[in-house]
């Protein structure tokens, strides 16, 4: 039987190569793939509450558009130093038009629709009126909690560079894990 024997230096040489090689993997991982993300505030009640832990896909976007219904995570375009969490309801080129807090939006093909949206809670916003078209790069987004929510109502359409990726993953609370959470497809 042959046993190996490592000096201290040899042991501190493997360590440190280690190191170095899984900081060299999982750094370009963490920062361009995949972003731990943790809810606060209650704009997208119930959808996503408080606290909750969420991994964000940060590379999808760069090869497919955003799409209607998908939870998208961005730097808040008036101060980039925040993060938002919140639908993306309204699309490039497209007419948003609230009217008594109903949504409708009016696509390319000059149609408009109404926007169902089940996932909404409560009844604010009744009141609300507002129209406008999105350029060629923006979106509207709106919180699902719209009593609680900052969103395009307040600060306009969002700007697509701001948009950092969507939610892949609810991995806390335990007994909520799901992939894709919150996300809605429209029958369009």
């Amino acid at each position: 039987m042959h046993r190996m024997y490592f000096r201290g230096g040899q042991v501190l040489f493997l360590l440190a190569k280690f190191t170095i090689l899984a900081f060299l993997i999982i750094t370009p991982f963490r920062f361009f793939v995949l972003q731990p993300f943790i809810v606060s505030g209650a704009s997208m009640a119930p959808t996503l509450n408080p606290h909750e832990y969420l991994v964000i896909d940060r590379i999808s976007y760069r090869f497919e558009e955003p799409e209607r219904g998908d939870i998208a995570i961005f730097r808040y375009p008036l101060d980039p130093a925040f993060f938002f969490i919140k639908r993306i309801v309204g699309l490039p080129g497209e007419r948003i038009r609230m009217d008594e807090g109903t949504l409708y939006v009016t696509g390319a093909d000059g149609i408009e629709k109404v926007l169902s949206e089940p996932y909404r809670i409560d009844d604010t916003g009744k009141d609300e009126t507002l129209s406008l078209t999105l350029s060629d790069d923006e979106y509207f987004v709106l919180g699902d909690n719209r009593h609680e929510s900052s969103d395009s109502r307040t600060w306009g359409p969002l700007p697509k560079r701001f948009i950092i990726g969507r939610a892949i993953t609810r991995l806390y609370p335990f007994d909520a894990v799901q992939l894709f959470p919150g996300m809605y497809r429209y029958n369009e």
